[in-house]
């Protein structure tokens, strides 16, 4: 073969290899990972840490032994020191910021970490977060969000803290495509995956939408109103059961049912004290564990997700 005949030969093969790969669906996160496309990757994730100490001591001993892979902070709260001198002797830990702009329990409030007359828009009456996230939908001006959701997260670095995720407290970052947009700016300055599921934004114009490649979980799962103690586990098992390959979020809220949780939750029987010792006793059980392991759920944390994440999901 000549050596014109062989450049034309290597040209027609690397053509035809592109072809192929332009053919080939795109990797799953699953494959981006190292694991098979057949795996089932499951974080169980703690919210709220910071909230209440009833709050931190149940998060941290679930994060110390294993039964949950991950958990987030409020920054915003009164707890949230405690967290971070926690977080210093477990710098392995699995810690994101649950960006907060609403504060939803009657008599346990927080605010901005702001100074407030630089985030008006994000307060209510009473100088607070507002009780609903709806009212965050309504009243939050985006560029003054954006400078809030920066401020959590600055001063979580701050304290030592090292951050794996981002994720949004009640969703209320989900509110308009303005916060929504804020939401996903702030991942990609700090280069931080986000919580956000597929089909999360399929109501948003195309410019408020996560790039594909972008998005890391399948889904957005946890017990919903309603469920009796004695059926918690039980609930739990068939909601994850059907579940197909896929990286699925499965989100727990713990703490201990003692006097300061109920104070801090008294009017808000769903997910107050009682329902967090129920999300706990569950993590924490046999059954539970051995529950994942017949279903042959692999468990995951956000930093290992991170590594999914496009050579330009960061932004200056």
């Amino acid at each position: 073969m000549t050596k014109t005949g062989y450049l034309i030969l290597c040209v027609l093969v690397s053509c035809l290899a592109g072809l192929a790969a332009a053919g080939r669906p795109a990797a799953t996160v699953q494959e981006r990972l190292g694991y098979p496309a057949s795996a089932r990757l499951l974080v169980i994730h703690a919210d709220d840490f910071g909230m209440a100490h009833s709050v931190n001591r149940a998060i941290s001993e679930a994060l110390e032994n294993g039964w949950v892979t991950s958990a987030s902070i409020l920054v915003p709260c009164p707890w949230f020191p405690e967290v971070a001198i926690w977080a210093k002797d477990h710098p392995n830990a699995d810690l994101g910021v649950h960006l907060a702009l609403n504060s939803e329990w009657l008599d346990f409030r927080w605010g901005p970490v702001s100074s407030k007359d630089r985030v008006p828009s994000l307060l209510d009456e009473q100088g607070y977060f507002p009780l609903l996230e709806t009212a965050v939908a309504q009243r939050a001006n985006p560029k003054e969000a954006a400078m809030e959701l920066a401020a959590q997260v600055e001063r979580a670095r701050a304290f030592g803290i090292h951050i794996s995720h981002l994720d949004t407290h009640m969703g209320a970052l989900m509110g308009t495509p303005e916060l929504a947009e804020a939401y996903q700016r702030i991942g990609r300055q700090q280069g931080l995956p986000l919580l956000w599921h597929r089909g999360a934004s399929e109501n948003f114009p195309p410019e408020a939408q996560q790039r594909p490649d972008f998005i890391l979980t399948d889904d957005d799962l946890e017990i919903s109103p309603g469920v009796k103690p004695e059926n918690w586990l039980r609930t739990c098992e068939n909601m994850l059961t059907p579940l197909k390959p896929g990286v699925h979020h499965l989100v727990v809220h713990l703490g201990y049912d003692d006097d300061e949780l109920r104070g801090a939750t008294r009017d808000h029987p769903d997910w107050g004290a009682a329902w967090r010792q129920s999300d706990f006793n569950m993590v924490k059980s046999a059954e539970f564990r051995q529950f994942l392991k017949s279903q042959g759920f692999v468990l995951v944390t956000w930093r290992e997700l991170a590594r999914a994440l496009p050579a330009d999901y960061r932004i200056p």
